[in-house]
C-alpha cells in the first residue's frame, strides 16, 4: 500500500464524521496522477507555500502601511497566525487539518500592497470591482506560474468562502478558517496598534475583556477554547452567543479606533493614490507590463491585466515602480 493511502485510511479511521476527508475530495480543475506519498490536500498546502505570492505575503501590509519596525505584522505573519490557530481548533475537533492549513496559507494571496487601501482603490477603479477573496482564488487558478496550482475543490472553495460577505464553507475545515482569520486579526491589531502608540490597554472596552481577558493570549484561548467547545460533534464551526458577541464588539472598537481615522492610517490616501497613478499609467502602456501578463491583456483585457499586475506586488515594489515613473531622477 502507497505511504498516501495508508494516510487516507487513516483519515477514515480517526477522523469526525464530519471531515473532509481527502480520499474524496471533489477534485481538480485538471485531473493529476495521484502522489504516492502525500493526501492531495498536502499536496495542495505545499504548492501554496512554495508559491511567490505566498513569499510575497512578507512584504505586504496587515494593517499599518509598510511599518519599519521588526515586531509589527504583515500579511505572511498574520497568515501564520490564522494557520496554527486554524489547526489547533482543527484538531480538537478531529477535523481534517492539512485541508485547514493549505486553506489558511492561500486565504490572503490576492491581497494588494498596502492592505484595504490598496484593495479599496483597486475596487473602485476595475470595471467589475475587486475583491481580495476573489483575487486569492485568482492567483491560484490562474497567474500563479502562469497556470495556477490547479487545487483542489475544497481549498478552492475554503479560500473563496474565507470572507463573511460571502455565504460560508461548505466544509467544517473552511470555517474554521474563516472565524481564524477573524479571531487572528482582531487580537494581532490590537497588539500592534498598542505598540504603534495608537491604543492603549485601558482604553479598550471593559466588558468585553471581562468575557475573553485581559491579556492578549488569554483572549485568543478563550475565542479557541469556545469555538471548539461549541463545535465538538457538531456539523457547523460556532461559538456562543456571550464570546461571539464580546468578540464583534471588540472588532467594532478597532474600526473606530484604529482602521478608520487613526494617525498612521492617514497614510492610506497616498497609499491610494499611489495606485490609483500605477494603475492609469499601465493602462495607457500596457506593452510595459512584464511578458505573463501580455496574454492576460489580449485575452480578458487590460484593465484585468492591470489590476493583477498591481494587486501582485509587494508595498516596498509598489513604492519602488512608483518612484522610478514618477519622480524625477536627479542627474549624476
Amino acid at each position: 500500500m502507497l505511504i498516501r493511502e495508508t494516510i487516507e485510511e487513516r483519515e477514515l479511521r480517526e477522523l469526525s464524521p464530519y471531515a473532509a476527508k481527502s480520499r474524496f475530495t471533489r477534485g481538480r480543475l485538471k485531473p493529476e496522477e495521484e502522489c504516492p506519498i502525500r493526501t492531495a490536500y498536502q499536496r495542495d498546502r505545499d504548492r501554496i507555500v512554495h508559491s511567490k505570492a505566498f513569499r510575497r505575503l512578507k512584504h505586504k501590509t496587515q494593517v499599518f502601511i509598510a511599518p519599519e519596525g521588526d515586531h509589527y505584522r504583515t500579511r505572511l505573519t498574520h497568515t501564520l497566525e490564522v494557520a496554527q490557530i486554524a489547526r489547533t481548533i482543527a484538531r480538537a475537533l478531529f477535523l481534517n487539518e492539512d485541508l485547514t492549513e493549505a486553506i489558511a496559507f492561500g486565504h490572503d494571496l490576492g491581497h494588494t500592497p498596502f492592505g484595504h487601501a490598496g484593495e479599496d482603490q483597486l475596487n473602485s477603479l476595475l470595471p467589475g470591482g475587486f475583491k481580495h477573496n476573489a483575487q486569492s482564488l485568482r492567483v491560484v487558478d490562474v497567474l500563479e506560474k502562469g497556470e495556477g496550482l490547479n487545487l483542489t475543490w475544497e481549498v478552492r472553495e475554503g479560500i473563496l468562502k474565507h470572507t463573511w460577505s460571502e455565504e460560508p464553507p461548505e466544509t467544517l475545515e473552511g470555517q474554521i478558517v474563516r472565524l481564524a482569520d477573524r479571531i487572528a486579526y482582531i487580537n494581532h491589531d490590537i497588539d500592534d496598534a498598542i505598540r504603534a502608540g495608537v491604543l492603549r490597554e485601558e482604553e479598550l472596552p471593559r466588558d468585553c475583556l471581562k468575557i475573553l481577558g485581559f491579556r492578549h493570549r488569554d483572549r485568543i484561548n478563550t475565542m479557541v477554547t469556545d469555538v471548539i467547545k461549541n463545535s465538538l460533534d457538531k456539523p457547523q464551526i460556532t461559538m456562543s452567543q456571550d464570546v461571539e458577541w464580546a468578540m464583534l464588539e471588540l472588532r467594532n472598537f478597532l474600526f473606530r479606533t484604529v482602521y478608520i481615522g487613526s494617525e498612521p492610517k492617514k497614510e492610506e490616501k497616498k497609499a491610494k493614490f499611489l495606485i490609483k497613478m500605477l494603475y492609469e499609467h499601465y493602462l495607457e502602456n500596457v506593452y510595459q507590463l512584464p511578458e505573463e501578463f501580455q496574454n492576460i491583456v489580449k485575452n480578458e483585457g487590460p484593465e484585468r491585466a492591470v489590476a493583477d499586475y498591481i494587486a501582485g506586488m509587494t508595498d516596498r515594489f509598489a513604492l519602488k515602480v512608483y518612484k522610478e515613473l514618477f519622480i524625477p531622477h536627479p542627474l549624476t
